[in-house]
């Protein structure tokens, strides 16, 4: 099974810098381990205020326990705290893909539904059908990466690629299904220790 799990980190006030690199150094050598295997799936840095210390990463786990073992032996699991999210397939997943594409920025989206009152079963129906034949299109050009349901009647969470902002909501609009939906997008920015661009 798949989770996403949002880790925010508050250094306590007074610990010295040697010891902030360390506690860094320690988890990096983690994160390859877990990586290695296939425990560590992806990790991305959200946009951040200031003074903020955010990462979000996509980790396997035989379920929320074994999760737990995973996410306490990281080394700044003693400064963190975590949200996790637990992922399962969705129909329109196209399914893990190799590492990240260099040019491509990297977007998550979460889809509710929003139903207009004037929705029809037979135009969701439409649309619903509509929407797989678009992800697979969508998937072909590099833009789906991935696609999890969520917690939630209807809820879903996607992987996504695109040139810039602009790109990736005109690549939403264009989904059958988004005069249903509400949308919220979180561009990603590269993490470190990524799998899924390191050693690629």
């Amino acid at each position: 099974m798949e989770y996403l799990v949002s880790m925010t980190t508050q250094v306590p006030e007074g610990t010295s810098q040697a010891e902030v690199n360390d506690i860094r150094t320690r988890e990096a050598a983690n994160s390859r381990r877990l990586a290695e295997r296939k425990q560590l799936l992806r990790l991305w840095r959200p946009p951040l205020q200031p003074g903020e210390w955010r990462t979000l990463g996509l980790f396997a786990a035989q379920d929320g326990a074994r999760l737990e073992d995973v996410l306490s032996s990281m080394p700044l699991r003693v400064w963190r705290s975590d949200e996790v999210t637990p992922l399962t397939p969705h129909p329109n997943d196209p399914g893990p893909a190799s590492g990240a594409s260099g040019a491509a920025k990297e977007f998550l989206v979460a889809f509710a539904p929003a139903s207009p009152q004037d929705a029809t079963s037979q135009a969701m129906r439409d649309a619903t059908a509509a929407e797989a034949v678009s992800a697979k299109a969508l998937a072909g050009q590099g833009h789906l990466m991935r696609l999890w349901n969520t917690p939630g009647e209807g809820h879903a969470l996607g992987l996504w690629r695109a040139r810039d902002a602009t790109e990736m909501q005109t690549v939403l609009d264009s989904l059958p299904l988004a005069p249903w939906l509400s949308m919220k997008t979180t561009p990603l920015s590269a993490h470190p220790s990524d799998p899924g661009v390191v050693g690629s």
